[in-house]
């Protein structure tokens, strides 16, 4: 350790005030700081896992552009370190001068029952009007899609939700200059290293820094949102001695695009990525608003998302779909690979020791391309797939010149179905080169059965997923409920 990662106090400012905080292990999460050290206990702990959303809270972060960044999270899976240089609302922040119109729209819709989750969906709504996110009555319904009511109250809450919305935010842009100054300071400005009970935590600002810590600790486990990590420490009760927190790399946030080629961070989280994602392609966007919940796309990363390795990412086998390639550093060593090479085998990926992720780079849609994405789960909202389907079909005139079909769910990683392409490569996209691919899809993959499904539901699934590109590439055939849904609506206001 180098003078200039020296141990130093987690700073951050919560509920208006400073706090400067030492001695606490590293995986102490939020919550449990909250509830424990501060007595702040209207945070509520649910399911510990970022599902339920009793435990939201809103994080304030300086925007790099004299303001402020605000998103909502879950409390009980972020790790207290990650708070150094950001501000922190809790419930109890909310009404300190006087009912606040969150809390008088809750009250006159009767929006609250056994009250615990109540200050959950209070936090969740507050963080969406502050960021304008509520517009209609669906938005409010993708808002709270990661806050759960055991009482099935979703519609005075619903209710609430637009009361606030029609509200007027008020004039902040003083204070939160002020506030996103003060939040740099506390920042430092370089590597932020944090020791407690034996274990370390470092959050570098540059990716170079990145790249010569994790160098240095190649035993590290790098965290960014914490959404898949922190289950590591509250379900499965591990030890992490040595955590990279990589949230705070600027050069990781980066989007950029250059020839048709979107560069995405392997730090941008799955709400900035959702607008260039959506304006690609508008499955991307559905893909994305049905990607866990609000605060869970909140925190979660582009880059985590493809490091974890999952077989039911959602987002991998769209990126795969599209070809894309995958940007890794180690030390001052940077190599490019096409994503689909990283997926090795299950809890296998192209990575070595102290190598990590840096972006990704994802080609935009030719004219002569047609791209698919679906989702098949349990629950239509905050879901983990039990199938993820994309496909890319490149036509030359009215024959398929190359297909990309990648699933999710029907291997142990994110895996094209090379059997089914080369059925249809060379072949007009008609029935007969359709159902080919389907029989040869049994070829490519056999599925598993868990909890999400059985290996006969998962084959079926992915075959009809083939179908119903097909079917909607013909025109005029309604294959999404969203569709039907809007268009009975339309007939109903006729």
């Amino acid at each position: 350790m180098t003078d200039h990662d020296a141990p130093r106090p987690i700073r951050f400012v919560l509920n208006g005030e400073e706090r400067a905080v030492a001695g606490l292990k590293p995986t102490t999460t939020i919550l449990d700081y909250l509830r424990r050290a501060e007595r702040l206990t209207g945070t509520k702990e649910g399911c510990a896992e970022g599902d339920c959303g009793a435990c939201t809270v809103l994080i304030a972060e300086p925007d790099g552009d004299g303001g402020l960044s605000r998103r909502a999270v879950n409390a009980c899976i972020q790790f207290l370190p990650s708070l150094n240089g950001r501000a922190i609302e809790t419930v109890e922040h909310i009404g300190r001068d006087g009912a606040h119109p969150i809390q008088t729209a809750m009250v006159e819709k009767h929006a609250s029952q056994c009250g615990f989750c109540t200050p959950g969906f209070v936090m969740q709504l507050y963080a969406g009007w502050l960021t304008g996110a509520i517009s209609d009555r669906q938005s409010v319904k993708d808002l709270i899609a990661g806050n759960l009511c055991r009482c099935t109250g979703y519609g005075p809450i619903v209710d609430a939700g637009l009361e606030l919305g029609s509200v007027s935010l008020p004039d902040t842009v003083k204070e939160d200059a002020a506030l996103a100054a003060r939040l740099t300071e506390m920042e430092g400005g370089d590597v932020f290293a944090y020791e407690a009970d034996g274990h370390r935590w470092f959050a570098p600002t540059d990716v170079d820094e990145l790249a010569d810590t994790y160098a240095a600790h190649p035993e590290a486990v790098l965290v960014a949102g914490a959404t898949d990590v922190g289950l590591w420490v509250t379900k499965q009760h591990r030890e992490l001695p040595t955590i990279i927190d990589v949230s705070h790399v600027r050069d990781l946030q980066v989007i950029e695009e250059a020839a048709g080629r979107v560069f995405i961070g392997a730090g941008v989280t799955h709400r900035r990525a959702f607008d260039i994602l959506t304006g690609m392609h508008a499955d991307l966007g559905e893909m994305l608003r049905r990607f866990a919940g609000c605060q869970i796309r909140n925190a979660g990363t582009v880059g985590g998302n493809i490091a974890n390795g999952s077989p039911i990412g959602d987002l991998p086998p769209c990126l795969i779909a599209l070809d894309s390639r995958l940007h890794l550093r180690h030390g001052e060593t940077a190599r490019a690979i096409d994503l689909e090479d990283f997926f090795i085998a299950y809890g296998r990926q192209d990575r070595a020791k102290g190598e990590f992720v840096a972006a990704v780079e994802v080609p935009r849609l030719e004219p002569n391309q047609r791209f698919f994405a679906h989702k098949i789960s349990k629950r239509f909202d905050s879901d983990i797939s039990a199938v993820m389907a994309a496909f890319r079909l490149t036509f030359d005139g009215d024959m398929i010149a190359e297909a990309r079909l990648a699933f999710g769910g029907m291997a142990e990683t994110p895996k094209r179905a090379a059997k089914a392409e080369a059925a249809l490569v060379g072949q007009p996209l008609d029935e007969a080169a359709v159902e080919a691919a389907v029989v040869a899809l049994a070829e490519d993959f056999t599925p598993l059965t868990d909890m999400r499904a059985s290996a006969a539901y998962r084959l079926k699934m992915a075959r009809n997923l083939l179908r119903r590109f097909w079917l909607e590439q013909q025109g005029g055939v309604r294959t999404r409920i969203e569709t039907v849904a809007a268009d009975d609506a339309l007939e109903e206001v006729a």
